[in-house]
């Protein structure tokens, strides 16, 4: 990682994961072609779950591959730190003008990202396990009706898992002072 002072923890990767919508899964093909793919993925420990069709264009790289990176974006947003009136004495001074780019014309970010091997689970137990989690994790108010839909959709859907190897995680934040908020430094 080249900005190290905007590094942060294991803990905050995984909080990242938890609050993503979404993780896109890239690889290299079977054919040597780069290839994303946007997933809805859950984690329980060290382990990301996502599920999909029993075929189609993703299975057969996932046939063919293992080695994959999961990358996590989490709250986006443009910072606004300076009034007006602030902006327009930074305009007055050559020797600001720096902070327009670094705190003005930027975006406060948090990112995640893994590296692992991908593996189809077989194991019935753990299948259910994955599905119960992805599950809860996007439509939770409805999981008094999971035991019946899982039974009709189990066997129609293939169970992948990520065991995580690697974890890093990077965060651009502006404090209420509007100082940058660096080297895992929290409120």
């Amino acid at each position: 990682m080249r900005r190290k002072d905007r590094e942060m923890g294991k803990d905050f990767a995984l909080q990242v994961i938890d609050n993503s919508s979404y993780g896109i899964v890239s690889m290299i093909s079977g054919e040597k072609e780069p290839h994303g793919i946007p997933l809805s993925i859950a984690r329980d420990e060290n382990i990301l779950y996502f599920h999909s069709a029993k075929e189609g264009e993703k299975v057969s790289i996932f046939e063919k591959i293992s080695d994959v990176s999961v990358v996590f974006v989490g709250q986006v947003s443009v910072p606004e730190i300076y009034t007006k009136e602030e902006l327009d004495e930074i305009l007055q001074k050559e020797s600001k003008e720096s902070l327009l780019t670094s705190s003005v014309f930027t975006t406060e970010f948090e990112s995640a990202i893994v590296k692992g091997k991908i593996k189809l689970v077989k194991d019935k137990e753990e299948r259910l396990k994955g599905m119960r989690l992805i599950c809860q994790k996007y439509t939770p108010k409805m999981m008094d009706y999971f035991n019946m839909a899982i039974c009709a959709g189990l066997e129609k859907t293939n169970i992948y898992k990520i065991e995580i190897e690697e974890i890093t995680a990077k965060r651009k934040k502006f404090d209420k002072n509007g100082e940058e908020m660096k080297w895992g430094r929290f409120e």
